[in-house]
């Protein structure tokens, strides 16, 4: 068995490693790869130990390890300038629920919305007793909770795409 499978995983009989979505930590600036030197700190200094590196040593969010609080302690190891405290607010991934949730095929399950805390996540209620889950995108933090609890990892973060602006004439 793979030593780097969660406990979690192993626990469902999941031995494979989930494929992740490519995420760099908060605060990361628009040129992270020219910047990072891919010293690791970042990584040594998350205290919920979601960062790991990447084959090229560049830091990544893992969130099958647990969720982001956006403590700061990330960017501030960061001796390069790859990462910012001041951009953390302006992490842009938000949580998206795919069709392996348990509650679209119709298993109760609400691990999601129990563990957001933004409360992004509701369910709506479906005929025959059954309820679906619902993200409000302008809630979700991106934290990552909901994918951590998630027992069929079916969570995964895109970047929205950026609102049209209005145009006046």
């Amino acid at each position: 068995m793979d030593v780097s499978v969660a406990r979690r995983n192993f626990l469902r009989g999941q031995f494979k490693q989930a494929s992740l979505t490519f995420m760099h930590p908060p605060g990361a600036q628009p040129t992270f790869a020219d910047l990072c030197d891919r010293c690791g700190a970042c990584a040594r200094a998350c205290p919920t130990g979601i960062i790991r590196l990447d084959e090229q040593n560049l830091p990544q969010i893992d969130f099958t390890k647990g969720a982001c609080d956006f403590c700061g302690d990330c960017a501030a190891a960061c001796p390069t300038g790859a990462l910012l405290k001041d951009d953390i607010a302006n992490w842009p991934w938000r949580a998206e629920i795919t069709g392996a949730c348990l509650s679209m095929k119709g298993t109760a399950c609400r691990a999601c919305e129990d563990a957001c805390e933004a409360r992004a996540i509701r369910f709506t209620l479906l005929p025959q007793g059954r309820a679906v889950p619902v993200l409000d995108e302008s809630q979700c933090s991106g934290c990552g909770e909901c994918a951590f609890t998630c027992p069929t990892q079916a969570v995964r973060f895109t970047r929205p795409a950026p609102a049209e602006r209005e145009r006046t004439l």
